[in-house]
């Protein structure tokens, strides 16, 4: 009975008897077209014949243009774009002055007394609503009144113009004295500077006649009164050679401070520049006060035989030999401005 069963035919759906038929016809037309030469490869041969048959229908003029040109395939600049807002310059543009300011443009009176190195712009409002600052021959005292370059500008009477800012590092030699201007017709430190630049500069701070190192020179009066002022606290280390050597307790008393005849003073900092000769001493102070290293060791009964600022507010006489000097770079400069 099994064996009967066995030899019957398998019982078939109709539907599924229909699909197959439909998949045999289907791999039929693969194969037909499935071929490496037929199919989509022979379609895309094809294609590919029938683009070149194109092309060589073209005129020659046409196919050449079509060609880039090296530099156009293998460079890489941007093409140039006119970003809205800005303006190209050219050469019919008005006339820039000195500072950068436009000849018509309207600029704050206090800012322009203090780009004229007369102060600072804090210390301009009160020289505006005291009546010092004349505008084309009237008083202003107006604060936030603004003038132009064209503007007759003056401070008691003097004509102002602004001014770029000048920042110059000098390396001071013994003998000069640190001022604008002596009645005793001794050397000044502007006798070193005078032809560096055509803006009126001024030292920032002090050195005595017989101390030597870096001064700074500006005509930025915000920079100087935030180098100057006690509350800032700027970073200044000398090195200086005493007559006799210091020993190691009147060290430690200079590092903890001394009673001067002005108030108490200590050091930042205080040590032996070489161990094996002790009277030459590297301190390092931020007191403004006037001769301050030398009156130190003179309360404890030490000459300084000399004295050499090498620091000072991150600035050093790197490269800047002595009498010599030079401009500030950028990066300075921000330094200068951020502490």
């Amino acid at each position: 009975m099994r064996r009967e069963r066995s030899e019957k035919s398998p019982v078939i759906n109709p539907k599924s008897r229909e699909l197959r038929k439909e998949k045999k016809k289907d791999v039929g037309r693969k194969l037909e077209t499935g071929n490496k030469t037929g199919g989509k490869f022979k379609n895309k041969q094809e294609n590919d014949e029938q683009s070149t048959t194109k092309f060589r229908n073209k005129p020659e003029g046409e196919a050449k243009q079509t060609k880039k040109p090296w530099t156009e395939k293998e460079s890489f600049h941007k093409p140039e774009t006119h970003t809205r807002g800005f303006k190209k310059s050219s050469p019919t543009d008005k006339p820039v002055a000195k500072k950068g300011f436009r000849l018509d443009e309207k600029i704050r009176l206090n800012r322009f007394l203090s780009n004229s190195g007369v102060c600072s712009r804090r210390e301009a409002d009160t020289y505006i609503q005291s009546g010092c600052v004349t505008v084309n021959g009237k008083i202003v005292s107006e604060l936030g009144s603004k003038v132009s370059l064209n503007d007759d500008v003056r401070f008691n009477g003097q004509q102002l113009t602004p001014e770029r800012k000048v920042y110059l590092l000098l390396n001071k030699p013994k003998g000069y004295v640190t001022t604008t201007d002596d009645p005793q017709e001794r050397k000044t430190v502007m006798d070193l500077i005078k032809d560096a630049c055509p803006e009126r500069i001024y030292p920032v701070g002090r050195l005595d006649k017989d101390t030597t190192g870096l001064l700074l020179f500006t005509n930025d009066g915000d920079l100087v009164k935030k180098l100057t002022h006690p509350s800032h606290s700027r970073k200044k280390i000398y090195q200086a050679y005493l007559d006799k050597p210091l020993t190691k307790n009147h060290l430690l008393e200079i590092a903890k401070g001394v009673e001067l005849e002005d108030g108490f003073i200590a050091a930042d900092s205080i040590n032996y520049v070489d161990e094996n000769d002790k009277r030459e001493i590297g301190i390092e102070i931020h007191s403004g006060q006037n001769r301050v290293v030398r009156r130190i060791f003179a309360h404890l009964g030490y000459e300084v035989q000399k004295l050499d600022r090498v620091y000072f507010a991150g600035l050093t006489k790197k490269n800047l030999t002595r009498g010599k000097w030079r401009f500030l770079s950028q990066i300075e400069i921000n330094q200068l401005k951020m502490q």
